[in-house]
């Protein structure tokens, strides 16, 4: 079956998308939910589900940059976004972005399920079945969980469900969070772009290791790294803070790098602290240990070695060419 996670950080919408939704008649399974945007990367991560269906306004996330970093490191994943941002060139970025549907709240079940069918055709063209075991997309279906532990939500597909009735045998109408999402997206305002969906010759050549490293989504990650880095260079900067920021893992975040500049993490750093140091270094008043704290070297032998490693000549003999002594 077919692996699906939810990430709302509205407890009755998260309800109402597991109970009342019939998941068995796609051959889905929802195997975990989460209440924001950070439990929703550990749930995708530990999951792999096949299908996220996702708020992306939720506190403490940039929603574009969390989408970017699923679709960057999970690639063939599919993802209808369900909101109730209501801004258009907002939609369309996340659409560019490798989003399939992006649905507004209210909404109706009828686009709720043209956007369950239009993901599954999508996961059909690049050759992932949702066969129980292990999919053709490396995705363990492993035990239904939960990173919430939000009530309701997990096994909709179990034995003993009769279609259209939840978990626990009550009707999907007398469901708590039915009226919540019976009218899902209303006033037909699902946006979304000609042309979306992949042709079979674009799914084939989709690299499924790791999403495409070249993708607009992959592209916009390595954009917004290189900001945080440029931001933040002063800090005791690691590369796992990054990635926390981007909602991909060290190692993804690493591979786009080399990628995308031919460098490392710390080569990147590193680069960006000398350069505004040969700035600094223009100032005769400032200390060339003062300078190396400035730019984020705690070790002031470090930070001789590694300018004159980029530079070919030490500090002080930079600043004294550069004033002309």
């Amino acid at each position: 079956m077919y692996k699906v996670a939810i990430v709302d950080d509205e407890p009755v919408i998260v309800r109402g998308l597991t109970m009342t939704i019939q998941w068995e008649k796609y051959n889905c399974r929802v195997v975990g939910t989460a209440g924001d945007g950070q439990e929703g990367m550990k749930l995708i991560r530990e999951k792999r589900p096949d299908i996220l269906i996702s708020d992306i306004c939720m506190p403490g996330i940039d929603g574009l940059t969390m989408i970017a970093g699923m679709k960057s490191e999970f690639g063939p994943m599919q993802i209808t976004i369900l909101t109730g941002f209501r801004d258009f060139d907002y939609a369309q970025q996340a659409i560019r972005l490798g989003v399939t549907r992006f649905l507004l709240k209210p909404s109706k079940m009828d686009e709720l399920d043209e956007a369950i069918r239009v993901m599954i055709e999508n996961l059909q063209r690049q050759g992932i079945m949702g066969t129980d075991g292990e999919s053709e997309n490396g995705v363990n279906t492993g035990k239904t969980g939960n990173a919430g532990d939000t009530e309701g939500g997990g096994n909709t597909g179990s034995t003993g469900n009769t279609a259209g009735k939840g978990p626990t045998g009550q009707s999907a109408e007398n469901a708590p969070g039915y009226s919540a999402i019976k009218d899902i997206a209303s006033k037909g305002a699902a946006q979304t772009a000609p042309g979306n969906e992949p042709s079979d010759k674009d799914a084939a050549g989709e690299d499924r290791e790791a999403g495409e490293t070249d993708s607009p989504a992959s592209c916009f990650i390595v954009k917004n790294a290189l900001a945080y880095i440029e931001e933040n260079y002063r800090e005791k900067l690691k590369l796992s803070d990054v990635a926390d920021q981007i909602y991909v893992s060290q190692w993804h975040l690493s591979k786009l790098l080399n990628k995308h500049t031919g460098q490392n993490f710390s080569e990147i750093l590193n680069n960006i602290r000398i350069e505004k140091a040969k700035e600094l270094l223009k100032d005769p008043s400032l200390r060339i240990g003062d300078i190396a704290e400035e730019v984020g070297f705690l070790d002031m032998a470090h930070f001789s070695r590694v300018f004159k490693k980029q530079a070919g000549i030490s500090a002080n003999e930079y600043r004294n060419t550069i004033l002309g002594r």
